[in-house]
C-alpha cells in the first residue's frame, strides 16, 4: 500500500489533493483511486483511537468526545466521474457557485500553536486519523481541572520549551537541555468568549515549585520533591519534571487551577510561520544580534522559518536586553500570527490550511486529556469567539531582585493582576465593566453597624477566613452581632450574604463593610436563621474568591497597573 493508502502524504503536497465537488460545491479532500477508503471507522485497539499515536504517560481513549465536542458525521465519499464520461454535472443538474470560503474548516489559535480539522469524505477521514497521530500526549497527573467546559471560563497553559531537539536546532547552543519553561502564558478566555487575557511568566522569576506526583514511563508515579525559592523556568524539565509540574507552578503562584496544557519546542515557530506563508513583524530600528542571528532592517518584515525562531529569541539588541524585553517581541509575534490566522488570506487557502493542519498537530504536546482532533477543535471553537480586539496580552509585573539575575513577583501588583483574571474580569474592556458595577451599587437606608445580625460560615476561602472576618468586624467596624459557625455544608466559588426582606437595610451595610457587589446579596424568603441568642440572622458564606476581611470580594480592574496591550493592534519592537 503506498503513502496515501495508509492515509499518510509524506512526499506528496496535501494541497493537490483538494478538488472541487461539482455537486456540493465545496473543496474536497481526495486521495488517489488506487486506494479506495472505507466509510466505516476502523474499531479500536486495546481502547485507544487511531493507531501509532506517540504517548508517554497515562493514553485516553482518542475517539471520546469531550466537553463540548461534536460527533464525527457519517462520511459519505463524494460522487466521481466514469471514465470517458464527459466533465460537469449530472444532466439536469445546473453548477452551483463555489462557497467563497472553500471546504469548512474549523480554525484555532492560541500561543504560537494552530491546527484545522477536514472531513466530509473517506479521504477526509483518513486524513484526520493521520492528523490525529500527529498529536503527542503526556498525563497531566492531576494538576488540571480535568478538562474545559463550555459553560465557564477557560484556562490553557502554554508552554515554549528552550530544547534543542528537531533538524535544524543543534545550533542554539545548549545542545543537552532537557527542555525547560522558557516561554510559559497562560491563556484566559472569559466565560461568555467576549475576551481573553494571555499572561506571560517570566522564565527568571522566583517562584515556589510544589512537590509533583508524576507519571512515569513504565506506569508507576514519582514524587518529585518541590524547590522554593527559584527561577520559575526550572518547573519543567529539571529533575524530571513535566509540564503537569508546570502548571501546579502556575496554581501555587497564582491560584488559577489551569484546564489543560500545550507545549511547543522550537519547531512550532519556524513550521507555523512557514505554513501561513510569513508573518509580518515591525521595529523601530535596525536589529543584527550575534546571539540569536537575527538580522533585520527598521520598519515592517516578513519573517518566517529559522528567522521566526531567531526574532522571539532576541533579548539583547531589544529594549533593556533582558528576558522581560525578550516576551515583548514574543507578544508582538503572536498578535501578528494570529491576525494571519484569522485573515480570509489563510481561511481560504487550502494549501495552508493544509500545511497548519501537519505543522500544529506536528508541534504539539498535549495533556491526555485533550490529545484527540476533535477535542482540539471543539477548544479551538471555543478560543475562535474570541475577537483580537479583546484579546489582551500582558506580563506578570516584576521587581529585580537583589541578585541583579532574576526577579520578583510585585507584591500587590501581580496579585491584582492574578485576582482580575481569577475573577474573570476583561483587561480590554475594563472601564465599560467598572461603570457597570458602579451602576449596580445597592440604593436604599442602612442599618447602624450595631444592629447587624450576622453568622460567618467557611464556604471554600482558605482556612481561617471566617475568625478572621468575625474579628474584623467586632473589633473594626462594630458589628458586634457577629458569630461565626466553622464550615458550610459545602464549598462554593463565589461569596454570598443570605438575608430576609426586612434585613435589607442591615444587608447593604454589610456589603458597604466588607465591599460586597450586589451579586453576591441573595435575598430569601423569611425564613432567616437563627442566631446563638435566637434572633432572626443573615448568613455569610465566604467562597472560594474571597480574599480577606475588608477586602473587595471580586476583583477592580480599573486601577490594574499592567503594561497591556491587544492582539488587533500593531506595536513595533524598540
Amino acid at each position: 500500500m503506498d503513502a496515501q493508502g495508509r492515509g499518510r502524504a509524506d512526499d506528496i503536497d496535501p494541497a493537490d489533493q483538494w478538488v472541487l465537488n461539482p455537486n456540493t460545491g465545496e473543496y474536497e479532500l481526495r486521495l488517489t483511486p488506487s486506494a479506495p477508503q472505507s466509510t466505516v471507522p476502523r474499531p479500536r485497539r486495546n481502547g485507544a483511537g487511531a493507531t501509532g499515536k506517540r504517548s508517554t504517560g497515562t493514553r485516553t481513549d482518542t475517539m471520546t468526545a469531550g466537553p463540548g465536542t461534536r460527533e464525527m458525521p457519517e462520511v459519505v465519499p463524494g460522487q466521481r466521474r466514469r471514465r470517458g464520461a464527459p466533465p460537469g454535472p449530472p444532466p439536469g443538474r445546473r453548477r452551483p457557485k463555489p462557497k467563497a470560503k472553500g471546504k469548512k474548516v474549523l480554525v484555532w489559535t492560541g500561543g504560537v500553536l494552530a491546527f484545522v480539522l477536514v472531513g466530509g469524505s473517506a479521504a477526509g477521514y483518513a486524513y484526520y486519523r493521520h492528523l490525529n497521530d500527529n498529536i503527542t500526549a503526556l498525563s497531566d497527573d492531576g494538576a488540571s481541572t480535568g478538562g474545559f467546559s463550555t459553560d465557564r471560563a477557560i484556562n490553557i497553559l502554554i508552554i515554549g520549551t528552550d530544547k534543542r531537539s528537531g533538524k535544524g536546532n543543534e545550533g542554539y547552543g545548549d545542545t543537552g537541555s532537557a527542555g525547560h519553561a522558557d516561554t510559559t502564558i497562560l491563556l484566559h478566555v472569559s466565560k461568555d468568549r467576549s475576551n481573553a487575557t494571555a499572561m506571560s511568566i517570566p522564565r527568571d522569576m522566583v517562584v515556589d515549585i510544589p512537590d509533583c506526583p508524576t507519571a512515569q514511563e513504565d506506569g508507576s508515579t514519582k514524587d518529585i520533591p518541590g524547590t522554593p525559592g527559584t527561577r520559575f523556568n526550572v518547573s519543567l524539565g529539571q529533575a524530571g519534571r513535566t509540564p503537569s509540574c508546570t502548571m501546579r507552578t502556575v496554581t501555587e503562584l497564582t491560584g488559577i487551577k489551569p484546564d489543560h496544557f500545550m507545549v511547543a519546542d522550537f519547531n512550532a515557530v519556524k513550521t507555523l510561520s512557514t505554513a501561513v506563508g510569513g508573518v509580518e513583524v515591525c521595529l523601530k530600528k535596525d536589529i543584527d544580534d550575534p546571539k540569536s542571528h537575527l538580522k533585520l532592517p527598521e520598519g515592517r518584515s516578513v519573517i518566517q522559518g529559522e528567522q521566526a525562531l531567531s526574532f522571539v529569541r532576541t533579548r539583547y539588541t531589544v529594549g533593556f536586553g533582558s528576558d522581560l524585553s525578550r516576551i515583548e517581541l514574543q507578544q508582538q509575534f503572536l498578535s501578528s500570527l494570529m491576525r494571519k490566522l484569522k485573515s480570509n488570506d489563510t481561511l481560504t487557502n487550502p494549501s495552508k490550511m493544509l500545511k497548519l493542519a501537519e505543522a500544529g498537530t506536528q508541534a504539539l504536546t498535549v495533556d491526555s486529556k485533550i490529545a484527540d482532533l476533535r477535542k482540539l477543535a471543539a477548544l479551538g471553537q471555543e478560543v475562535g469567539k474570541v475577537n483580537t480586539k479583546n484579546l489582551t496580552f500582558t506580563t506578570v509585573p516584576v521587581v529585580d531582585n537583589t541578585d541583579g539575575a532574576t526577579v520578583l513577583p510585585a507584591p500587590e501588583k501581580a496579585q491584582a493582576l492574578f485576582d482580575t483574571i481569577r475573577d474573570d474580569v476583561s483587561l480590554s474592556e475594563v472601564k465599560k465593566k467598572e461603570k457597570a458595577k458602579e451602576a449596580a451599587k445597592l440604593k436604599g437606608p442602612r442599618a447602624e453597624a450595631s444592629e447587624v445580625r450576622v453568622d460567618i460560615y467557611n464556604g471554600g476561602a482558605r482556612a481561617g477566613s471566617a475568625q478572621e472576618t468575625l474579628t474584623y468586624l467586632q473589633n473594626d467596624e462594630g458589628v458586634t452581632k457577629s458569630s461565626q459557625l466553622g464550615n458550610a455544608d459545602k464549598n462554593q466559588a463565589k461569596t454570598t450574604l443570605a438575608y430576609d426582606p426586612g434585613q435589607a437595610d442591615q444587608a447593604r451595610k454589610l456589603a458597604d463593610i466588607l465591599g460586597l457587589p450586589a451579586s453576591a446579596l441573595k435575598p430569601g424568603d423569611g425564613n432567616s436563621e437563627s442566631n446563638a441568642q435566637g434572633l432572626p440572622a443573615m448568613v455569610l458564606t465566604l467562597g472560594e474568591d474571597f480574599k480577606g476581611a475588608g477586602k473587595s470580594g471580586s476583583s477592580s480592574a480599573a486601577d490594574l497597573d499592567v503594561e497591556k496591550n491587544t492582539a488587533d493592534k500593531e506595536t513595533c519592537a524598540e
